[in-house]
């Protein structure tokens, strides 16, 4: 590939590959995205950023991570390296 990029696909036929964003995105349009009319591009992404930020990433409980959500994940894991 000229710019160094490689498909991420594994074999085929498996569903599996995208599960995590597929859910990621799901959940982003169902809290977000279907309960406004966004008048502006700008406007839709300036609260898309702020839902992913301050409520998927601060206080959303997320299944795979123990039900805490990320920020607090990360937190835990650097305080257990030592850092």
């Amino acid at each position: 590939m000229s710019m160094g990029i490689q498909i991420s696909m594994s074999a085929k036929g498996n569903a599996y590959d995208n599960t995590k964003a597929e859910s990621f995105f799901k959940t982003l349009k169902q809290e977000e995205v279907y309960l406004k009319q966004y008048q502006t591009f700008e406007e839709a992404s300036a609260n898309i950023g702020q839902c992913i930020d301050e409520v998927y990433n601060a206080k959303r409980l997320h299944s795979s991570l123990g039900y805490v959500p990320p920020i607090e994940f990360e937190a835990a894991y650097y305080q257990g390296l030592g850092c």
